[in-house]
């Protein structure tokens, strides 16, 4: 066995790549105390830039890096300074943005905490299916105008959510913990996912649907495919156009896999409602109609991680080194066969 061979006793050599900010805010100093007594982590301050002669010095020994938001890209001429690098991982979802096909040519283990970001991400996505259900947002608005109840014997029939239909667009991470989350309520769930067959469809508990039957059929539609070069504008005019009066759009995943003007139509038109965590561009423009329009819901890219829940994402990654520096290998593995179809 080699110094740099994971097994029993082994112990790697480690250095955290991100931003200052990213490691500020996901390794806490309980975090990173946990993760010096399963390697030997290389002393702050973070890699925030790799080609500094002091980053160089460091990479020279690591045998697997810590990675996070704001990592630099690890191409070809960072992993000629990185010659020992045998395994990344990663505090947050996808690592398109830094592992580059350099990587998968020198054979590096990848792991991401994608599984651990889905959580809050579905969690958030079944508080929104349920409160626009009952209309929440609007009454409670209504209310606070009017300070008065009204005859709640006269609430119109399509409130509430006993046997509303919910629509998921993607089985993907947090496409399926949301049907797990839809399970105790009195819901029907129909899913669309090209990569699904009837056989995963039934094991899920849903309907698999057409495209075009999802957003027809149901009164919320929530988007968890990723953004890919095949998914761009994936929600067109005529999907949106095809909805209910007065369904829910639910976008958690990236606002380019919807068309953003088509949209707005309908939404300011009054036609449907949604509830948007991300947008195209990623924050609307001040005078941009959606602002000011009460079917609309703007949130700022706040369903993912965040405050409490970063801790999550440190656990997962010190529980895949520990596994990794064992010899046990990953338990949340990025594949390079599967980059196609991953955010």
């Amino acid at each position: 066995m080699t110094s740099h061979s994971p097994g029993p006793g082994f112990r790697p050599r480690a250095a955290v790549a991100m931003s200052r900010d990213a490691a500020s805010a996901v390794l806490d100093p309980q975090s990173l105390g946990a993760f010096r007594r399963v390697c030997d982590l290389a002393p702050f301050p973070v890699l925030d830039d790799l080609s500094t002669p002091r980053a160089r010095s460091v990479l020279a020994d690591v045998d697997l890096l810590v990675t996070g938001w704001g990592c630099p890209r690890l191409d070809e001429d960072v992993l000629r300074a990185a010659p020992r690098l045998r395994a990344v991982v990663h505090t947050a979802g996808s690592v398109r943005g830094h592992v580059t096909e350099a990587c998968w040519e020198r054979g590096i283990e990848v792991s991401s905490a994608a599984a651990a970001n889905a959580l809050p991400v579905a969690e958030y996505t079944l508080a929104m299916i349920l409160l626009t259900g009952k209309r929440v947002l609007e009454r409670a608005r209504d209310y606070r105008v009017s300070r008065e109840r009204g005859n709640w014997l006269r609430t119109p029939r399509g409130v509430g959510n006993y046997r509303r239909t919910v629509g998921i667009l993607s089985a993907s991470l947090i496409g399926r913990r949301v049907v797990e989350l839809l399970r105790p309520h009195d819901v029907d769930v129909l899913l669309h996912d090209p990569y699904v067959d009837g056989t995963d469809a039934s094991a899920l508990g849903v309907e698999l649907v057409t495209l075009p039957e999802l957003f027809a059929r149901c009164d919320t539609v929530s988007v968890h495919t990723p953004l890919l070069p095949t998914t761009r504008g994936l929600v067109g005019r005529s999907l949106i156009d095809a909805m209910r009066p007065d369904a829910v759009l639910v976008n958690t995943s990236r606002g380019a896999v919807v068309d953003q003007d088509a949209l707005t139509d309908a939404v300011t038109q009054g036609r449907i409602r949604a509830v948007l965590d991300v947008t195209d561009p990623e924050v609307l423009p001040p005078d941009h109609p959606l602002w000011d329009c009460d079917n609309a819901l703007i949130t700022p890219h706040l369903a993912g991680s965040e405050g409490n829940e970063w801790r999550r994402l440190a656990d997962l990654a010190l529980a895949e080194t520990t596994r990794w520096a064992s010899g046990a290998g990953f338990l949340h593995p990025v594949r390079r066969e599967r980059l196609a179809f991953l955010a």
